[in-house]
């Protein structure tokens, strides 16, 4: 297959939408079919002519006559084409007939059928169809992935049993609740009866059903002795049988001896009535064998939403509502498919991959079973572990893929194979919370179970592991106060991952802002009071990376009495400490425990979830520039998705994962693994990168500094002026005419008064401006006067004492930035979706709020720069963000970008001149279209979906002029733009720091 031009989804999206208005009132197949295909082709940087054939010839299928294929990709595409209107229900029929008779490596995976206007995508590997029409193409040009070599990630989905499961618990729990029974007590009680339920479908208590049969024949139908009969029957799980007593009815003497405390710990009785006791066997009646273990986290998340005020430290919290305790607890349940994003590149696409390799080979399967054995994984916030839970069923999958291959070999070389080498026991969690603590340590027991019943099934014989013999690792605490190294050495670690707490450093509580505190004590990183809490995981793993806890030392001589390595000196292996004492001085073994710690340390591969805030903005120079300082590289990134999980009230956020580890080992690699977007809500496409640097670009590693003014020169940009009125000042058009209407004077102290909406949306919008007001004719429009009382008054009373200061001036706006000169207005935040900021002109009397960064005295020269694909592209990648919407800052994004090297004063640039004649051409293209469409807003002009020809020729000739003013041809994506500009940024810090 012929390899497309890398084009960026923003790009592509672009075209198709030229695309879509260049062939609006194309119809005739004959005439304009080929040309149709060729463009459509080149949409996504591919040429036509280089893959795929008109006209390709075929038999039909009653092997008389002979048909013709109108686009055939041999492999890949079919497509049928009609003239507009034709009935593309024929067409699929008829592509469907020439399928059957291609030869054998032909068939292509997609038919594809259109008639100009509409198209039917359908992909016959996934039995799944799109239908859309020209003008919504740009929206589905995703569903072409193929078209770039690109295949869409697997994701795993989930069974319907599992919402159905989690609903029925849930309300038996909130019947309890409501009753009465509530705090930790319910907690146990609900992951007892969790294990309970699941044992009695899956064979671990026997026969199955006995758990119900014993609620449901043994117990009152009022329920009133349920509860007895439930604390007596966790007495005996939690009892061996020789130590039961012998008169112990036989209902209850039969159900096994589980162990692993999980029955352990007494609680009060609950009592039960009618009601509640048909609620908990109408949970008897669902499967719970086959529940996903993410239940388990959706679970949590409704008691957390019901139960807020039982849970842990914050008892007693009865007006904090269900969405505020959500992010104070960092709750945002993961679910299977992000599970997957981030675990797939982090060790599991390398595994399948290493197993496909050895499977041929017995020695060598039996070794990468043994390997898999070794692996130990930590999730230091750990949750109900999803993470966990998942990994290790995926792990148990392979693992019977390996049997299975053995099994290919014969009895004989099958039977090592035959004992299931995997266990929960790898697998270690740090959770803040007891009760999903408790939820993560009996997930992990299920999802054995589960996987130990598949693997019955390719052993022939039944599997069972009670009573328990080995448990995951589950430690409650504060995963910012543990040492790591102490609790998972990392001579015995080789993956951290997991989704630490999304929570903003507006919303950390004193007690998180304490933790950063703690942990940032003795550390040179500075300014951390920016940072979002998940930061302290990244500092914590870079801590634990580079090897400066206490407790490595220790791990260290563990290293030395228990390791199997090499000695640097001899070359020889020694096999036992002894034979290590006997041939190295003390000198040697300590250089060389030195060299395992390393090696232990650098094996050592981590991936977070994280909000996408930590790769943008004024974050990115604060965690990061320290990060890199510890040797820490990224290996893989999935940029900014939309958040899913398990939970009811889907929590909205937009997230990154990024994977790393030490540079050392990371830049071994000649290719790093990036996953992009089209959409935050799309399936993501990979994308084999030279580097990864922290905003997720493949550029050097360099990191923006936070910076009072611009880096080579430019004019200076503030924010607008900010009134801090409580809405008495900003006014509406129809107040303005009802002041005026009241005292015709009240206009002398009115001005036009913009922010991003106003600017965006054409929203006339008004201020009452007194800057040079005279006192006496204030006071004498009374409309006006009152309007200062008010300010007055609303100022007085606020809590804050600057404001209240402000007071003692109530005339004045609290900010003034309002610039003499006519200025460029740049809106603070903007919508991602749009491929170019909307900017204008606006004149010097027209009040900017500060909503909206100003840039006074601003030239043609400096709207075309700004204007421009290159600066736009430079916004997108190291701008902050509010959700998917772009926050433009002066310190970050404007005052580091690397302008060109142009000569400011000089008339006859032509190189300046190019880029001022293309602006103004924007601008003229921008008043054409708003003079014949008074609804043609910023919004509206620069829209993806609705941007003209005119304006996109435009914005393309200005970005040729900007391109050849870097002295740079042939930039066709994001990617290259950013790339150029981050070495350019590079040299200009290098320059200044040699002239300084």
């Amino acid at each position: 297959m012929s390899s497309p031009t890398r084009l960026d989804w923003n790009t592509i999206k672009t075209q198709a939408t030229l695309f879509a208005s260049n062939y609006a009132t194309a119809k005739s197949e004959k005439a304009e079919a080929q040309s149709f295909w060729n463009d459509f082709f080149k949409i996504f940087g591919l040429e036509r002519n280089r893959v795929a054939v008109f006209e390709n010839t075929v038999s039909k299928l009653n092997n008389k006559t002979t048909g013709f294929i109108d686009l055939f990709w041999p492999g890949v595409l079919l497509v049928e084409h009609k003239s507009a209107g034709q009935d593309l229900a024929l067409a699929h029929e008829q592509a469907q007939d020439y399928f059957i008779k291609l030869k054998d490596g032909e068939h292509p995976r997609y038919l594809l059928t259109c008639d100009f206007q509409n198209f039917w995508l359908k992909d016959l590997e996934e039995s799944t169809e799109l239908r859309f029409t020209l003008n919504e193409l740009p929206s589905h040009v995703h569903a072409f992935s193929f078209m770039r070599g690109q295949k869409p990630a697997r994701i795993h989905a989930n069974d319907p049993i599992n919402d159905k499961a989690v609903k029925q618990l849930s309300k038996l729990h909130d019947a309890l609740r409501r009753d009465g029974y509530k705090g930790h007590d319910l907690q146990v009680l609900l992951v007892r009866l969790l294990f309970c339920l699941f044992a009695d479908k899956t064979g671990l208590f026997e026969p199955q059903g006995r758990f119900a049969d014993l609620l449901e024949s043994r117990s009152r139908e009022d329920g009133s002795d349920l509860g007895e009969i439930l604390i007596h029957l966790f007495c005996e799980l939690d009892t061996d049988f020789q130590d039961r007593q012998k008169s112990l009815p036989g209902w209850f003497k039969d159900f096994p001896f589980v162990n692993g405390k999980l029955f352990e710990q007494k609680i009060r009785t609950p009592s039960f009535d009618k009601p509640m006791r048909g609620l908990l066997l109408e949970c008897c009646y669902i499967d719970w064998g086959r529940i996903s273990p993410a239940i388990f986290g959706s679970m949590f998340q409704h008691v957390m939403d019901l139960d807020s005020k039982s849970i842990g430290k914050n008892a007693g919290k009865l007006s904090t509502d269900d969405k505020d305790l959500r992010r104070e607890l960092g709750a945002h349940y993961t679910s299977e498919e992000n599970i997957f994003k981030l675990i797939g590149p982090l060790f599991l696409d390398e595994l399948k991959a290493e197993f496909e390799t050895v499977k041929g080979n017995a020695n060598a399967l039996f070794d990468f079973q043994k390997k898999l054995r070794q692996l130990h994984f930590l999730d230091p916030a750990c949750g109900c572990g999803n993470f966990l839970v998942i990994t290790y069923r995926e792990l148990r999958l392979i693992e019977l893929d390996v049997i299975r291959a053995a099994q290919a070999f014969g009895a004989r070389i099958a039977e090592p194979f035959q004992s299931i080498m995997l266990n929960v026991d790898q697998f270690s969690g740090i959770e803040v919370e007891d009760f999903p603590a408790s939820v993560a340590q009996v997930a992990m027991w299920l999802v054995d179970h589960q996987m130990n019943m598949q693997s019955g099934q390719v052993l022939g014989r039944w599997v069972s592991r009670l009573p328990l013999q080995h448990s995951a690792n589950i430690r409650m605490g504060n995963a910012l106060d543990i040492d790591w190294v102490a609790f998972c050495p990392p001579s015995r670690t080789h993956y951290i991952f997991g989704n630490p707490p999304f929570i903003g450093k507006q919303y950390q509580t004193a007690e998180q802002k304490a933790d950063f505190d703690r942990l940032l004590a003795g550390t040179d990183l500075h300014g951390g009071g920016v940072l979002d809490y998940v930061a302290g995981w990244y500092i914590k793993a870079a801590q634990y990376l580079r090897g400066d806890s206490a407790a490595q030392a220790n791990d260290k001589r563990r290293n030395f009495e228990d390791a199997k390595f090499a000695s640097a000196k001899t070359g020889s292996i020694f096999e036992t400490p002894k034979e290590i004492t006997d041939n190295l001085t003390a000198g040697d073994m300590f250089e060389l425990a030195d060299k395992i710690d390393f090696s232990a340390r650098q094996k050592i591969r981590i991936a977070f979830i994280s909000t996408n805030s930590i790769c943008q903005g004024e974050q990115v120079g604060v965690l990061w520039g320290w990060m890199l300082k510890q040797g820490i590289a990224i290996e893989f990134a999935h940029r900014t998705f939309s958040w899913s999980n398990e939970a009811s009230g889907n929590a909205a956020v937009h997230c990154v994962i990024v994977g790393f580890g030490l540079a050392s080992r990371v830049n071994q690699r000649s290719e790093r693994r990036l996953f992009d977007y089209l959409d935050v809500d799309n399936t993501p496409f990979e994308i084999s990168v030279k580097n990864l640097n922290p905003y997720l670009v493949d550029a050097p590693n360099v990191v923006l500094a936070t910076r009072r003014t611009p880096i080579n020169g430019a004019l200076a940009l503030t924010y607008g002026s900010f009134a801090l009125d409580d809405g008495h000042f900003t006014i509406s058009a129809e107040e303005r005419e009802r002041l005026v209407l009241e005292d015709p004077k009240s206009a002398l102290f009115l001005r036009k008064f913009i922010g991003a909406q106003e600017l965006l949306n054409n929203v006339d919008r008004w201020c009452v401006w007194l800057q040079d007001a005279n006192p006496s004719e204030v006071k004498a429009c009374k409309p006006i006067y009152e309007k200062v009382k008010a300010v007055e008054k609303w100022r007085k009373l606020s809590d804050r004492e600057t404001t209240r200061r402000l007071a003692s001036t109530p005339m004045q706006f609290a900010e003034i930035r309002q610039p003499q000169s006519n200025y460029i207005a740049i809106p603070v935040v903007s919508s991602g979706r749009r491929n170019f900021i909307p900017m204008a002109y606006v004149s010097a009397d027209v009040i900017g709020s500060n909503a909206m960064q100003l840039l006074p005295n601003a030239t043609l020269y400096e709207f075309g720069i700004l204007s421009s694909t290159m600066h736009n592209a430079w916004i997108r990648y190291t701008a902050g963000r509010l959700k998917s919407d772009i926050r433009y800052s002066a310190s970050i994004v404007y005052n580091n970008y690397p302008w060109p090297d142009l000569p400011v004063d000089t008339k006859n640039n032509k190189l300046r001149n190019a880029i001022e004649l293309a602006a103004q051409e924007v601008l003229d293209v921008r008043e054409k279209i708003q003079a014949s469409d008074n609804a043609a807003s910023l919004a509206v002009l620069y829209d993806p979906l609705t941007i003209t020809k005119e304006l996109f020729t435009a914005h393309k000739s200005l970005d040729a002029a900007v391109d050849a003013a870097y002295g740079k041809k042939g930039l066709k994506t994001d990617a290259q733009r950013v790339a150029f500009l981050f070495e350019r940024y590079e040299k200009l810090v290098n320059m200044a720091e040699l002239a300084g």
